[in-house]
Order: C-alpha cells, then sequence, then structure tokens
C-alpha cells in the first residue's frame, strides 16, 4: 500500500513537472511613476541591466543621441546608440553607457518592431497617443534606478502594464520637467511697463 502511494505522489510531481510554469519574475516599476525622466546623478559612468520582460512584441532600447555623440533628440533616429533587445539580450546583461554631466537628462527610446511606433521616456507628450509609455522608480536599489516601458499604442495597460521591458541604471535618478506657465513672464512685465507708462503721463500732466 505504502509502495502505491509513493509511486502515485512520484507521477503526480512528475506530470506537475511537465507542466508550463510561470514566467521568471522580473521587476516592473510601479503605478505612479509614470512620465518620469532620468537624469544623471554623478560623474561615475551610468551601467544600464537589462531586468527582463514578458511581452510578445519584439522591442529595442536605445539611449538617443546627436551626431556628435551627445545625449538628445536631433531628429535623427540613426545616431541612437542600441542598448537591449527584449527578445534577444540575456537578463542581466549589462552596457557601460558612458559618463554624463550631473542634471542631463537621458533620453531612452523604444521601438516596436511589430508596430513601427516609438515611445520615449518622460512626458506623455513625447509620445505618438500622447501617454506616458515609461514608469521610472528612483532607488529602486540603493543608488539604481529601475525603467519599465508599455509597448502598446493608446492603451497602456494600467495598472498591470509596463511589462514589455524593463532595466535599469546606477548613477541615475528621476525628474519631473518644469513646464512654466505659458507668458507668465511677458504679462508681468507687460504689466509693469504699463504702469511706468501711467505715472510718467500722469507726472508730465499728460492726458
Amino acid at each position: 500500500m505504502k509502495a502505491r502511494i509513493v509511486l502515485a505522489l512520484t507521477m503526480a510531481l512528475l506530470a506537475a513537472a511537465a507542466l508550463p510554469g510561470p514566467a521568471a519574475a522580473f521587476p516592473i516599476a510601479p503605478v505612479g511613476t509614470e512620465g518620469l525622466g532620468v537624469v544623471a546623478s554623478g560623474t561615475d559612468h551610468v551601467v544600464a541591466t537589462y531586468e527582463g520582460n514578458s511581452a510578445s512584441y519584439s522591442n529595442d532600447l536605445f539611449l538617443m543621441l546627436d551626431a556628435f555623440g551627445n545625449v538628445g533628440d536631433d531628429g535623427d533616429l540613426t545616431n541612437d546608440l542600441f542598448i537591449f533587445n527584449n527578445q534577444s539580450s540575456a537578463v542581466g546583461s549589462t552596457i557601460d553607457l558612458d559618463a554624463f554631466t550631473p542634471g542631463t537628462e537621458l533620453l531612452f527610446r523604444l521601438f516596436v518592431h511589430n508596430t513601427g511606433y516609438n515611445y520615449y521616456t518622460g512626458a506623455g507628450t513625447r509620445n505618438p497617443d500622447g501617454k506616458a509609455h515609461a514608469r521610472v522608480q528612483d532607488n529602486w536599489n540603493p543608488g539604481v534606478t529601475l525603467v519599465s516601458f508599455e509597448d502598446l499604442f493608446n492603451t497602456p495597460e494600467y495598472p498591470a502594464g509596463y511589462n514589455d521591458l524593463s532595466f535599469s541604471f546606477t548613477n541615475t535618478t528621476t525628474t519631473v520637467a518644469s513646464v512654466p506657465e505659458p507668458g507668465l513672464g511677458s504679462l508681468l512685465l507687460g504689466g509693469m511697463l504699463g504702469l511706468m507708462g501711467l505715472g510718467r503721463r500722469k507726472f508730465f500732466g499728460c492726458r
């Protein structure tokens, strides 16, 4: 009897092992970190590490550079530095992105082969659908920033998405781009000049 029980348990364990299991867990930046930017926080080299994905689409990750190799978007995507592909890069693989002046925003681009769309870190206004496609978590690990991309056009999976390519960086932090009130400085200056002109007319008896 005992032998039958042992045999049955062994067969059950073998059958369970043969079943497809869930994909290996990988980190995803949390809800509420959408639309943040990535900036260099020191003078040491920024090293990127591929953390994984659960996407069906094939996505390439790039650091945006100009023709001189400086960080930024000059409109020519051929200047950008390829970093990882979510389907072919090994989890844990790293690339040294060089050193950058502290405070420099590092703009990353996700190219989706299946749809032809490009998505960017930072504000949703940078993307073709006007939505934020990257979450950015500061101090995911001590001194390490985590970025997680969403690759679906116009329907970023919320809150369960942003699982299409995750990568991390050393020597970086997050930032929110400040947008000044449109024309506020001009309005204040114009008002001051108007008051000065009014006082001048009264002083000289002008009507």
